[in-house]
């Protein structure tokens, strides 16, 4: 995603978000209650209803070498050494509270607070401990499909939810196996309804156009939630936790 507008009177920011492209890190999808499974939303053919949401893979850096995804932030110079050793800038969310602690609607002893606490956890206490959360496969049993043999299981990932009250605005935390290591890997997703978008015309009972984006806005009335966000990033991993110390850092500087 990327800033679209920033509006220094109003202290606000205008988050462009994509419609109808999912390879990038938000897609619609479609429920009744927040914590059932999404089914995702065909948005060129299909119209929007009250039971779309976004779901947004959102990120909190990106790599100062990858030229492409750094355009999309507006803070390139604002760099830090990431855990895996890159030099990496601020973005999304590190750029979304940069620009609140710079106006003064974030102040110092909150953002120290989520620092201090990250700063007392051990390795037994991130979500990605299988002590905490580990994925379950039962015992195999034998099965025939259409006259075939096979051995059934089942694998349950687990799931967590956080829910951003009065809002209907949530955080999921999915973990799954890494691709090319050993080991689980947590993934946060900031999910909202489609009502929380802005657009030129109304979203609800039509399709989307061809590369459409609508807005989300960020204020003073919830930038709160992307506090909370950063903080529960700081305890998915090890290397999580220390990215999100250097960025509180650079913010702080």
């Amino acid at each position: 995603m990327w800033i679209k507008n920033i509006d220094e009177a109003a202290q606000s920011l205008t988050i462009a978000i994509p419609l109808t492209r999912g390879t990038y890190k938000t897609r619609i999808k479609k429920r009744s209650f927040f914590n059932e499974y999404g089914l995702p939303v065909a948005t060129k053919r299909e119209s929007f209803s009250q039971s779309c949401y976004v779901e947004w893979q959102i990120g909190y850096d990106v790599t100062t070498t990858d030229i492409a995804k750094l355009k999309l932030t507006t803070l390139q110079d604002e760099c830090f050494i990431a855990a895996n050793g890159q030099n990496k800038a601020l973005y999304e969310l590190s750029e979304y509270i940069y620009y609140f602690y710079k106006w003064g609607i974030l102040k110092k002893i909150p953002l120290l607070q989520v620092k201090n606490f990250l700063q007392t956890l051990s390795e037994s206490d991130f979500i990605d401990n299988p002590d905490n959360f580990a994925i379950e496969r039962s015992q195999p049993v034998p099965k025939k499909v259409l006259d075939i043999d096979f051995f059934y299981s089942q694998v349950k990932y687990p799931l967590l939810i956080h829910k951003f009250e009065p809002y209907e605005l949530l955080v999921e935390i999915k973990i799954s196996e890494k691709q090319y290591a050993i080991g689980v890997q947590p993934m946060l997703y900031f999910c909202f309804p489609i009502t929380e978008l802005k657009s030129d015309r109304p979203l609800l009972g039509r399709s989307a156009e061809t590369k459409e984006a609508a807005d989300f806005v960020i204020n003073r009335k919830n930038i709160h939630i992307f506090i909370n966000m950063i903080k529960i990033f700081g305890i998915l991993s090890a290397n999580h936790n220390k990215d999100v110390l250097a960025i509180l850092d650079k913010i702080l500087s």
